[in-house]
């Protein structure tokens, strides 16, 4: 069978062109979105009188029969057909005849494909949303059960203040929060309908756009045909959203990574998420928070390739534009990977609370609570702070942590010390003692808890 287009040409198209240029290995994923759409598109042409009734019927159910094969994996692609348009209207004109071929009536492959992406993009939305809200259950879970478990706090990777793991877990939880709503948010945009823009300029035929976008579940239409056809900008928000979340991801993958070393000790993951090494027995490896950070790179890279693609593209469609797929395909792919893992292995880590207070009585992370216990006492600030330094290289020169040092030795430093400095440098003290909104104390992250909770089960 010759091609659908091709009554203006007198030859046959080269074969390495054809696999050059055609998209179907690819985006076959659209499959069930462009019958989606060629449905809501044919039920329109037969509402507004441009095919018969009986056309449209005997459409309608040729494509639910292609949709049935599609679904069942009985769909046999071909290159020669380019895409998963022009494939689906070749098996529908196979299935039911001519007749077939009066379902392009009024439409374009532009505006078809356009329409079969925002359809995609809203489905796979959800489902992220979904995934991501999942993850934030598992670190609700690992907070709520971790509120007075302390760990070192870390600037520039060093020990800063004790914290609560709690604290830490909803540190994510906010992240991930914000890159909920994002998604959520670009919805408004995904759920604009380019059906009807045709390939540029509109149609002639007295169609109604509106009825396919209600149909279609759109919330608007757009009200430009050339910008229907030619805009990207919900694949571009998409990806940077992407390459924001996936972003947190690693972050936590991090430190996940560093406190299941030997050298932190602080977590142990499940086994299952795990691997070991093909020579050294002892090992167990961090594989997926590795990969999850080494997963980072590919989807900045599709943001970075679908806006390098776009930079300098007149309107309208362009055949450049067939490569703003694959990323996003791999994009949606990857996430759905990532979140899918991140979730479980979050919620079957274990916390190891002894090791990380160990951590917080070996070291200086309480050093600021002596410049605020003196400032407390009338000292200025900026004067306890020195007072503290020296107090912190005398107890390295010595080999004694804060709560080591004798009150003699505390004295010859400042006599406003007393014996209360004990209990206020003990970390269960130091974090109670962060109660400002936010901060890390037992009882405001309780609070925050709460929070979190209305947030995810509202």
């Amino acid at each position: 069978m010759s091609k659908l287009w091709g009554g203006r040409f007198t030859k046959p198209t080269n074969k390495l062109v054809e696999e050059y240029t055609s998209s179907i290995g690819f985006d076959q994923k659209l499959a069930l979105q462009d019958i989606k759409g060629s449905l809501a598109h044919v039920e329109m042409l037969g509402h507004c009188g441009i095919i018969s009734n009986e056309e449209k019927n005997q459409i309608t159910k040729g494509l639910h029969t292609i949709q049935g094969k599609i679904e069942n994996d009985e769909v046999e692609y071909s290159v020669a057909d380019e895409d998963i348009h022009m494939n689906i209207e070749k098996l529908l004109i196979e299935e039911i005849g001519p007749v077939g071929g009066k379902l392009h009536t009024g439409r374009s492959r532009n505006d078809q494909v356009a329409t079969d992406m925002h359809l995609y993009m809203r489905e796979k939305t959800e489902e992220l949303i979904e995934l991501v809200g999942a993850v934030q259950e598992a670190l609700v879970t690992q907070a709520e059960g971790n509120v007075e478990t302390i760990l070192p706090g870390y600037t520039h990777l060093q020990r800063a203040q004790p914290i609560s793991f709690g604290h830490h877990m909803l540190a994510y939880f906010w992240m991930f929060e914000r890159d909920k709503e994002r998604l959520q948010d670009s919805l408004k945009r995904i759920n604009w309908s380019p059906l009807g823009a045709a390939a540029l300029a509109g149609t002639p035929y007295d169609i109604d756009r509106q009825m396919t976008a209600d149909i279609l579940g759109f919330e608007k239409v757009y009200p430009n045909s050339l910008d229907a056809v030619s805009d990207r900008d919900f694949i571009l928000e998409f990806l940077s959203i992407s390459s924001i979340l996936i972003t947190h991801i690693s972050r936590l993958s991090e430190e996940l990574i560093l406190w299941s070393s030997q050298e932190f000790n602080f977590i142990e993951l499940d086994d299952e998420f795990c691997t070991g090494s093909s020579i050294m027995p002892q090992k167990k490896n961090p594989d997926v928070p590795e990969l999850l950070r080494g997963k980072t790179g590919r989807i900045y890279g599709n943001l970075m390739g679908l806006l390098t693609l776009l930079k300098g593209l007149p309107l309208a469609y362009n055949k450049d534009m067939q490569e703003d797929k694959e990323g996003m395909f791999d994009t949606v792919d990857t996430l759905e990977g990532a979140l899918a893992l991140l979730a479980p292995m979050l919620s079957s880590m274990e916390v190891k609370a002894g090791e990380m207070k160990t951590a917080v009585k070996e070291d200086y992370s309480n050093a600021t609570d002596i410049a605020d216990y003196l400032a407390v006492k009338g000292m200025p600030f900026r004067q306890a702070h020195e007072v503290i330094g020296k107090i912190v290289l005398y107890g390295i020169e010595e080999g004694k942590y804060l709560l080591d040092l004798s009150m003699k030795e505390y004295k010859q430093f400042s006599e406003l010390f007393e014996e209360d400095i004990y209990e206020k440098l003990a970390p269960d003290q130091v974090v109670a003692a962060r109660n400002s909104e936010g901060g890390t104390s037992f009882k405001q992250v309780a609070q925050q808890l709460e929070l979190a909770k209305n947030h995810l089960y509202e």
